[in-house]
């Protein structure tokens, strides 16, 4: 098989648990908020299962399609990541704002939490059956490191991803003072990370332990 075909296999293995992983993170988000008093999400159809109202052409298809492809053509690993049009939250609807936009944050790692759980059992079960069809055993693999990779991403604590905003509902008034004020450079801060490759050292623990579950499984 040529290896521009393989990289096509590889993007189509991925396809499903990446669009749900990215897009049910999201839809967490809109549940979360909802549940604590801001039902801005909710009421403009945002909190579902259905990945259509999530996805963004790019952050959603085209950034997380192409690292796939780069990836297998050139047989590396490399970092995996997306996202998907942000939930509005309106946090003057929540009771108690700080608290409540940390859970909020929060629910977003918990439902990649929850998919890869999920993809485990399914593997589990499929082995249970005597079923080893590479394609489905791949699917339920990618399902696996996908959510582990997309959830270690979001809770690395700097704003404005995930682990920020739960690290700033954390931290005393004047820390969450700085915190804010740092928000602004945050992706740049991520991309200086992505290229030195310091971020691979905060991932590569919840990938090596999604490789040992799978292993464990199989």
């Amino acid at each position: 098989m040529s290896s521009f075909a393989s990289a096509v296999q590889t993007v189509c293995v991925y396809a499903i648990p990446l669009i749900f992983a990215i897009t049910l993170h999201e839809a967490a988000h809109g549940w979360a908020a909802a549940r604590l008093g801001d039902r801005t999400a909710l009421y403009l159809g945002r909190v579902t299962a259905n990945p259509v109202p999530h996805i963004d052409p790019v952050g959603t298809i085209a950034v997380p399609g192409a690292l796939l492809l780069l990836s297998a053509l050139t047989g590396g690993g490399g970092l995996l990541f997306g996202w998907a049009k942000p939930v509005p939250i309106n946090t003057r609807n929540f009771r108690r704002p700080l608290r409540d936009m940390m859970l909020t944050a929060a629910a977003g790692p918990a439902a990649n939490a929850l998919q890869m759980v999920f993809w485990l059992f399914l593997l589990k079960g499929l082995v249970g059956l005597g079923i080893y069809e590479k394609f489905v055993v791949s699917v339920c693999t990618a399902g696996i490191s996908t959510n582990l990779m997309l959830m270690a991403f979001n809770l690395i604590p700097i704003p404005p991803l995930d682990g920020g905003r739960i690290l700033r509902g954390l931290l005393p008034g004047r820390s969450g003072y700085w915190l804010d004020r740092a928000e602004p450079y945050g992706f740049v801060i991520l991309v200086v990370l992505m290229m030195s490759g310091a971020l691979s050292y905060f991932i590569a623990p919840f990938l090596w332990a999604g490789q040992a579950i799978v292993n464990a499984v199989l």
